[in-house]
């Protein structure tokens, strides 16, 4: 909301952040894709039209124990 204020009012980031109660840094911010998101997602993908009543916890489990994978998931 605040980046449509900015861009259609003409108003300063500064103040569309104040409006808003953003910070800068999050007005600022852009996700960046990498190789691993796009494996993680792939995998995500392929298991769940494997195993249809699997939900991310069980398919989480399955790649961290099964397939040896390390990464981190924060409950």
């Amino acid at each position: 909301m605040a980046k449509e204020a900015v861009e259609s009012k003409g108003i300063s980031i500064r103040l569309a952040c104040d409006i808003f109660q953003v910070s800068q840094t999050c007005y600022r911010y852009n996700a960046k894709r990498n190789a691993e998101n796009e494996e993680i997602a792939h995998w995500l993908m392929r298991l769940t039209d494997n195993h249809r009543s699997w939900g991310f916890g069980l398919c989480y489990l399955y790649l961290r124990n099964v397939r040896g994978y390390s990464w981190n998931h924060m409950l």
